[in-house]
């Protein structure tokens, strides 16, 4: 295997980090000043995340431990508060291509699940705890908390409006 056959292998985002690795080495030879408010800049930024992204790793490794398929069909069988809980909670802490849990969704749709609360579900996962440190950063937390509240509140109604758009008779 040659040296061109080696590069075609490595991915799009190595050649960025390259490109970038080697910018900033450019910036620390001709211009420090650049290059120490860049990395300054850096440094602010991540002690400000680093709390955040602890407090994600907890909150995923505690949900990825607990939380699992058999666990989610258990609870999203009961009705009531618990259920809309459960199906909301559980689109929110669901992780990975959304294509992978259409098999659950339509195993749960078999057993009973209605069409709204799928959507409930689907739409939670619109809320993505590994990617609040950075809405947080730009954002603020009043803004996060607001955004977030209001995307649940909506999937509920979301919930009602496909329950009632799958059985009426149109």
């Amino acid at each position: 295997m040659g040296l061109k056959d080696k590069l075609r292998q490595i991915s799009g985002s190595w050649y960025f980090l390259i490109a970038v690795v080697l910018a900033y080495g450019a910036f620390l030879i001709f211009d420090s000043a650049v290059f120490f408010t860049g990395l300054n800049f850096f440094n602010k930024i991540i002690l400000r995340i680093i709390p955040v992204f602890l407090l994600v790793f907890v909150l995923m490794a505690l949900s990825n431990y607990f939380i699992t398929p058999k666990f989610v069909t258990r609870h999203l069988k009961r009705g009531g508060i618990k259920k809309w809980f459960f199906v909301i909670l559980g689109g929110i802490l669901s992780s990975g291509p959304v294509y992978m849990w259409y098999p659950l969704l339509a195993d749960l749709r078999k057993k009973g699940l209605s069409y709204g609360f799928i959507a409930c579900f689907l739409y939670n996962r619109a809320i993505k705890i590994p990617v609040l440190p950075i809405i947080i950063f730009y954002f603020g937390w009043k803004y996060v908390i607001t955004l977030s509240f209001v995307m649940i509140f909506i999937s509920i109604i979301q919930c009602q409006i496909m329950d009632w758009f799958m059985e009426s008779k149109i």
